[in-house]
């Protein structure tokens, strides 16, 4: 009996893809990175993921993880390995509200979680463009982001258990509802952000928030990128760090959205070049109980803040929302990132994050060096101004490997002379494995490859992705 034969026993023939079949896994969301995998496997449960890694890791036979295949770098690309899917460990298994958790499968899609917690007057905060098919399973082997890091922290913060499948097919048990366990190292972190290399996440235990009784969310435009993080302490101090959001939009950003986006709008009737999307969320009902005037106090907390700055001269212009559809339609501008940045045509798209008073010298920075190397490259930047990610995007006509090469490195050094960090958000899968050997520091990849090799000796678990040879 092959491989396959025996694992299409346990798990069942019809969840074994190949072929016609497996085609819609071969190929990530970017369009960038396409592979012919040996099979796509859709286990039920645990039980079956670790039956499968008992056959591939006997086999030596590669197995990469797959969620909601909305990744950035590659991570997911399957050449010759057993693909598998966690869409099927979708059950949401308890919301507690009372300790404000939620047990769930690596399969429950992102926006499925938001809305479980929702129906508790709970939020689960973490939260992108992605979210209608983004998986937990993806978002913990990436330690995504998002546009709420600000308040609530990244996929690290706001996990408390795992459950792992080893390389070995032996299940690690760490599902833990505890907010302090000092009972040796902590395994949890190191497989969150780990990319399935170390073990295959099956299911979690997150934290829930309160869910906020109101929001505030307006557009400003700052004279200058410096004058940003100004505003941001002044609204931090103002509403007690109750900022969720602080998202920068640059001039050649709001053009490329109206110019790609049917019915897109500017956010300003004049153009400015910093523009800034801010949210505020209050869960006080004190905060968020309309006057007699009918006016929401935090609405009028942001408009009054707002206004001072205006008169002293620290904005240009600001305009507030004053119902869901003008702060939808706000969130909207800025989650088409991903559509807007890799749009049509050639790119070189970073993910990088420096700290939060460097922003504007990265970019003032980086501008002059890329042009040198490509006197024809645009630049549209889009960035999580409140905790310093920056998505810096270098589009080319032509494509070269050579100049988007050197376009990385041109990044890579004004990120390195500044202390920042080339990966924020996205992870590094294959995309990001010449500047992590580059980049990153020799005894820290010495010290990643020996965890993977102590963790999965045969070297089967998504094979050549985050650490470099």
């Amino acid at each position: 009996m092959s491989d396959l034969d025996e694992i299409a026993a346990i798990i069942g023939e019809t969840r074994v893809l190949t072929g016609a079949d497996a085609a819609p896994y071969a190929t990530d969301w970017t369009g960038a990175y396409t592979g012919a995998p040996l099979a796509v496997l859709r286990p039920k449960d645990t039980a079956e993921v670790a039956a499968i890694l008992k056959i591939a890791n006997a086999a030596g036979t590669p197995v990469v993880p797959v969620s909601g295949h909305t990744g950035l770098t590659g991570a997911t690309m399957g050449q010759d390995a057993l693909m598998l899917s966690l869409d099927r460990l979708n059950t949401i298994y308890a919301i507690d509200p009372e300790a404000r958790t939620a047990r769930i499968g690596a399969g429950v899609i992102l926006s499925s979680l938001h809305d479980a917690a929702d129906a508790h007057d709970l939020i689960f905060p973490l939260t992108f463009g992605a979210r209608g098919s983004a998986m937990i399973g993806g978002v913990l082997s990436t330690n995504a982001g998002g546009s709420n890091v600000l308040r609530y922290g990244n996929t690290r913060d706001l996990c408390l258990g795992l459950e792992v499948v080893m390389a070995d097919g032996r299940i690690m048990n760490l599902m833990s509802a505890l907010h302090k366990d000092n009972s040796g190292l902590n395994l949890r972190q190191l497989l969150i952000g780990a990319e399935g290399t170390l073990g295959i996440i099956t299911a979690a235990v997150m934290k829930l928030k309160p869910k906020p009784r109101a929001y505030a969310t307006a557009m400003v435009a700052v004279p200058a990128l410096s004058d940003a993080l100004g505003l941001l302490n002044t609204l931090q101090d103002a509403t007690g760090g109750a900022v969720e959001a602080f998202e920068y939009m640059p001039r050649s950003y709001i053009d490329r959205h109206i110019a790609l986006i049917s019915g897109a709008r500017p956010p300003f009737e004049d153009a400015y070049d910093v523009n800034i999307l801010v949210e505020v969320g209050a869960t006080a009902p004190r905060d968020a109980t309309p006057g007699p005037d009918g006016q929401v106090p935090i609405t009028a907390m942001l408009e009054d803040t707002l206004g001072a700055m205006m008169e002293e001269g620290r904005l240009l212009d600001a305009v507030i929302a004053q119902n869901d559809a003008q702060r939808a339609e706000m969130w909207a501008r800025r989650e088409a990132a991903g559509e807007i940045l890799v749009q049509g045509g050639n790119f070189v798209n970073t993910d990088v994050a420096v700290p939060l008073d460097k922003v504007a010298t990265f970019l003032t920075r980086v501008t002059p060096r890329l042009k040198a190397i490509d006197p024809d490259a645009h630049e549209v930047v889009v960035s999580h101004l409140g905790d310093g990610n920056i998505h810096h995007t270098t589009l080319l006509k032509r494509n070269d490997p050579d100049v988007m090469a050197a376009l990385v490195e041109a990044v890579e050094d004004v990120v390195q002379e500044l202390g920042g960090s080339f990966s924020a958000e996205h992870g590094v899968g294959l995309s990001k494995l010449d500047t992590m050997r580059r980049r990153k520091d020799p005894v820290a990849l010495d010290t990643m490859r020996a965890i993977k090799t102590a963790l999965d000796p045969k070297g089967i678990l998504n094979p050549g992705k985050v650490i470099p040879d």
